[in-house]
């Protein structure tokens, strides 16, 4: 799981420059990446893309277009929620997830490589992550006992009080409260597994 930036909802392309408030650049309207603020619009505006879509001939990727559209600004929407509520604690969820994944571990450390493949991002990011951890005094790094090439990465008291409080928080106000019903979210789940697993992400 990683809460990297998306691309904006309406990158997809625009149709239609010259302002034509249903076009998919309206998508983009929804408001800033990653803020979650919606636009005040009076329609859906990747619904209107959708119909543009179909306008055009592009009939076959219309809904395509609808589906990965909807999950780009859906993911801008639930990250900010993310972000707004883990802020006043000084920790971005990237960071967060660095925490919980050495506070399930069963030592409280892990080696740096391992960090990166469970959270399935590229190094630099958790090389990123670690450094500012490390500042805030939540982790400490060190040379792996085993294999001096490898870099050991372990919770402090500090971090893993951070992440209990965290972990509270977010299942408070974001986990327990996703704005959707049960059923709705069992299936959401299923389908973004589907798609997760199709992609090859395990």
């Amino acid at each position: 799981m990683t809460a990297g930036s998306s691309a904006p909802a309406g990158s997809v392309g625009t149709v239609g420059a010259e302002g034509a408030e249903g076009t998919v650049g309206a998508v983009a309207t929804a408001g800033p990446v990653g803020s979650g603020v919606g636009s005040g619009l009076g329609f859906d505006p990747i619904a209107r893309a959708r119909q543009q879509w179909t306008e055009q001939g592009w009939d076959a990727a219309a809904d395509g277009m609808a589906a990965i559209t909807s999950l780009m600004r859906a993911h801008q929407i639930v990250l900010a929620r993310v972000e707004a509520t883990l802020k006043p604690l000084g920790v971005t969820f990237a960071r967060y997830e660095v925490l919980m994944l050495l506070w399930f571990s069963k030592r409280g450390s892990l080696p740096m490589k391992v960090i990166g493949s469970r959270l399935q991002v590229h190094p630099t990011s958790v090389t990123n992550a670690v450094d500012r951890l490390e500042d805030a005094g939540l982790v400490t790094r060190s040379t792996h006992p085993e294999d001096r090439r490898a870099m050991l990465v372990a919770l402090t008291p500090a971090g893993r009080e951070l992440a209990e409080r965290a972990t509270k928080v977010l299942n408070a106000e974001v986990f327990e409260q996703p704005d959707l019903g049960a059923e709705d979210v069992h299936s959401l789940v299923d389908v973004l597994t589907r798609l997760r697993r199709s992609a090859g992400d395990f």
